[in-house]
């Protein structure tokens, strides 16, 4: 687990101690959004076609029955969102999820795994997948522009070519493609332990990297209230830190990468760090930001999120970040989540359950 950890540990420790030095200001209620996205793949390992139907049939008995158990206050479910992969497009899965989320338990976004890719083959997987897509009804539309637009996930953490061995992308300048072909933000970060994780941690931010290098998003400008900026995709990361609560070998803390498995099921103490790391945008303290992830459809994962362990979180993030007073709690989807931070960006005032809708709207 402390693979690469020298890439953002550095980060870690400002922040820490920039925390010590000056809390960050509290105000009351403090809005917290969770964001659930899923790197979702029903045909991993190559799965023949029972294995792939058995693991869609996990999903469509079973998270109804675990959602329908909580709301948020909003009255909302807990939403899902699914990142189907692209280049794999099954017609049978997207008619399967499309009545899921029809129900309010989700929405579907895009996932891509590529290798050896050039900008046009890029474009064209992108332009592909957004034709698959909507046929189904998912991804959304630009408000202003009337532009399908969608949010993403790159497979293998790979986003601009960021692997030093140049496998599972082959384009640095992937951001600018994304953003041009409708894309309003990626989801794919934290990737610790991969060395395709960010030197910038727990951030909602702009890339400014020199985009004719790999790995350009490795720097760039907070997304601030009151300073919008509409010509780069927006970068949403998930909570990275350390988690002395859950120590190896009871003396190393863990890595904390907000990534959900069989393996590190959501308990109380991760909720805690996820909120605690206080993503937000810069300028708005009272609108705090959880984007955790998954691989939803690999049988290892899918009782811990299906199950016992899925349902005790929400109802700890019910029971300790919903009391109205200290924190009101909003389920959102990835596209939500990203109107939300624009809303905050163009310095809205009110309830963030205003701006689900605020720049990207459902299909």
């Amino acid at each position: 687990m402390f693979k690469s950890t020298h890439i953002w540990i550095s980060s870690y420790l400002k922040i820490e101690l920039a925390r010590l030095l000056k809390p960050r200001p509290w105000s009351k209620p403090t809005h917290i959004m969770f964001c659930f996205v899923d790197h979702y793949e029903p045909e991993w390992h190559n799965a023949d076609a029972d294995t792939q139907n058995r693991r869609m049939a996990e999903w469509i008995n079973r998270y109804p029955k675990l959602a329908q158990g909580h709301k948020d206050a909003d009255g909302c479910y807990p939403k899902h969102t699914f990142f189907s992969p692209a280049e794999v497009y099954v017609k049978e899965h997207l008619d399967q999820l499309a009545k899921l989320c029809a129900r309010g338990f989700g929405e579907v976004e895009i996932h891509l795994h590529h290798d050896n890719d050039t900008e046009q083959g890029l474009r064209q997987k992108l332009e592909q997948a957004k034709k698959d897509f909507t046929k189904h009804g998912f991804l959304g539309k630009n408000k202003s522009t009337g532009e399908i637009g969608f949010a993403f996930i790159h497979g293998n953490w790979a986003l601009n070519n960021s692997r030093k061995d140049g496998r599972w992308c082959g384009v640095n300048n992937e951001s600018s493609i994304l953003k041009s072909c409708g894309c309003y933000a990626d989801f794919t970060f934290p990737s610790a332990p991969s060395e395709t994780q960010t030197t910038i941690i727990n951030s909602i931010y702009y890339p400014s990297g020199d985009e004719q290098k790999p790995k350009s998003h490795n720097s760039g400008t907070a997304v601030a209230a009151g300073k919008p900026i509409s010509d780069r995709l927006m970068i949403i990361q998930g909570p990275l830190s350390l988690n002395w609560r859950k120590r190896k070998a009871g003396i190393f803390p863990r890595i904390e990468n907000s990534d959900v498995t069989g393996a590190n099921s959501p308990a109380p103490n991760r909720v805690d760090l996820w909120v605690d790391q206080n993503i937000g945008v810069k300028g708005k303290p009272d609108w705090i930001f959880v984007k955790v992830h998954t691989h939803g459809a690999q049988e290892n994962n899918m009782n811990t999120l299906l199950g016992e362990s899925m349902d005790k979180a929400f109802s700890y993030l019910e029971s300790q970040y919903n009391d109205g007073k200290n924190y009101v709690l909003h389920y959102v989807t990835a596209r939500e989540m990203y109107n939300i931070i624009k809303a905050a960006e163009a310095g809205e005032k009110g309830s963030p359950n205003d701006f689900r809708n605020y720049s990207i709207i459902g299909l």
